[in-house]
């Protein structure tokens, strides 16, 4: 599938004489079919870029490891990845950090007439996992089944793999429940599956009722730094192009052909998934709950997702001033 690449040029033309003002440049790495290019969409018709301060060069990338190469080796500024990978980074000197883009993580999801009802019910069953033993929502999961005595990990026939793999293995019945991405959630729900939990539910399940992100912009502090003002101007655009296509269905129209679906139903369970993402709070409290988390997941992985680091690093959130 070929990756529509879009190259937004904004610029503001402040002379009468035509002389234009150096915008500051964001090189934006974007992964094909993510949210993100919903958002660069919606972004061309947003009034605001006619005065913008900063330009965006989108540069495609192969999926989300991709990315962070490109991002670590310097050829692009800015990627959507998670604050745990930033933590790890900043634990070796590294100054990468991170600002709020979705709180929507994933679902665990079970036919319609499954007998499976909760997490209990997952036990002596297959589970379909997308992602790794290291995927954050399965290791979280697992902190939950604790809770009722369940060790998730011995006790249900586990199968990892990418999300259309996985749903694919529970189409074809070859697994009784699956743990994956919001959108192949959202797309197996439209089908009739049902929904036992999120990954919202997860965290509120460990007494977690902060709207923490689980993704978000990811750029180095000292390039932030020096171009305070622009990077701070992207973020109040990306965040008003979101809330477009979350109440404007002229905004959302245009997108519909990037769900690759003709089904209304899949269309609609998909923009109310991603319009539950929005972080509308994000200050001290939201942040010492991501401290909660990064202890859980460090715990259970052993360090291996989070790194040796007792705690979450300092800097790992770029605030806005």
């Amino acid at each position: 599938m070929k990756f529509k690449v879009y190259f937004i040029v904004l610029c503001l033309w402040l002379s009468a004489n035509g002389c234009a003002v150096a915008k500051t440049m964001i090189r934006l790495g974007v992964q094909a079919s993510g949210t993100l290019e919903w958002e660069l969409q919606a972004l061309q018709d947003n009034p605001l870029i006619k005065s913008a301060d900063f330009e965006l060069k989108i540069q495609p990338v192969a999926n989300a490891e991709a990315g962070k190469i490109a991002l670590q080796s310097g050829s692009v500024d800015m990627i959507v990845s998670d604050w745990i990978w930033v933590s790890s980074l900043r634990a070796t000197g590294t100054d990468f950090t991170f600002y709020p883009y979705s709180s929507t993580s994933g679902a665990l999801v079970v036919p319609e007439n499954s007998p499976i009802h909760s997490i209990v019910g997952l036990k002596g069953k297959r589970l379909g996992i997308a992602g790794g033993e290291l995927d954050k929502n399965w290791l979280l999961l697992q902190v939950l089944g604790q809770k009722e005595a369940l060790d998730l990990n011995a006790s249900v026939e586990k199968t990892f793999g990418a999300p259309p793999l996985i749903n694919e293995q529970i189409k074809q019945q070859r697994v009784d429940a699956v743990l994956t991405y919001w959108h192949f959630a959202a797309r197996l729900e439209a089908q009739g599956y049902r929904q036992i939990i999120d990954g919202k539910g997860i965290l509120k399940g460990l007494g977690i009722a902060e709207n923490v992100p689980s993704i978000g912009y990811v750029f180095k502090q000292s390039w932030a730094d020096s171009h305070k003002q622009a990077i701070n101007n992207f973020f109040t655009v990306s965040k008003q192009a979101k809330n477009q296509l979350c109440t404007a269905d002229v905004a959302w129209l245009k997108i519909i052909p990037l769900l690759h679906t003709d089904d209304l139903h899949t269309q609609a369970l998909m923009r109310q998934r991603y319009c539950e993402g929005g972080i509308e709070q994000w200050g001290e409290k939201e942040q010492q709950a991501a401290s909660r988390i990064y202890t859980l997941l460090r715990k259970l992985s052993n360090n291996r997702l989070t790194g040796q680091s007792e705690k979450l690093q300092s800097g790992t959130f770029w605030t806005i001033e």
